[in-house]
């Protein structure tokens, strides 16, 4: 994916709290740029806008692949907006995330794509890997990962959604069940970014 590589600031500035995205907190929350203070009032498609960019930074997604959730998403039977987030919840790198393994879902790409991530005792590589229900999520055995696992998950201690159980002290993990939106802890309205690719898709 393509990977954005400017000050995380300020998409926080002019998106609002993304913990996924970065650790580091405003000293200011007037919008980004000269006249961000003086800027208008957002028209229903700047809300809709920036809902599909919220949704975007805090799951480290590029629009192609917002593209393709959506679309599947919406081959489905039930709530479209809850379908998508439950696809994007189950993706491992947001799974490391939600476990308190890493700080932030770029740490725990990275993580995953140097190889220290094992999903049924295999290795896997690629963060967008959905994990399915039953399935044993691990570190691999290298004392130093496992010790700034250690570190983080007490640094951060996470409140874990029901929908995986964690073992601290084999640092282990097993998906239960999908994702429940109402555990998610993510101030977004899913159904203004249906309404952002309704027209375009």
């Amino acid at each position: 994916m393509s990977k954005y590589r400017g000050p995380r600031l300020r998409i926080v500035r002019r998106l609002g709290e993304l913990s996924s995205f970065t650790q580091k907190v405003p000293k200011r929350y007037t919008n980004p740029g000269q006249h961000g203070a003086n800027r208008n009032k957002p028209t229903q498609f700047g809300y809709r806008l920036a809902e599909k960019q919220k949704l975007r930074f805090y799951y480290g997604i590029s629009e192609k692949q917002a593209v393709r959730y959506v679309k599947s998403a919406q081959r489905e039977k039930g709530s479209t907006g809850q379908i998508l987030i439950r696809s994007l919840e189950i993706r491992l790198d947001n799974i490391i995330y939600r476990l308190g393994w890493s700080p932030t879902l770029s740490s725990a790409r990275q993580m995953i794509n140097h190889g220290h991530i094992l999903v049924n005792q295999k290795r896997v590589t690629a963060p967008s890997f959905s994990c399915r229900q039953g399935q044993t999520i691990t570190i691999r055995n290298c004392i130093g990962v496992r010790k700034l696992v250690e570190i983080t998950f007490q640094d951060r201690s996470p409140t874990l959604p029901s929908h995986l159980s964690l073992n601290i002290k084999n640092i282990s993990a097993v998906v239960n069940r999908q994702a429940d939106r109402r555990e998610i802890p993510l101030d977004l309205n899913e159904l203004l970014v249906i309404e952002f690719y309704s027209n375009r898709l």
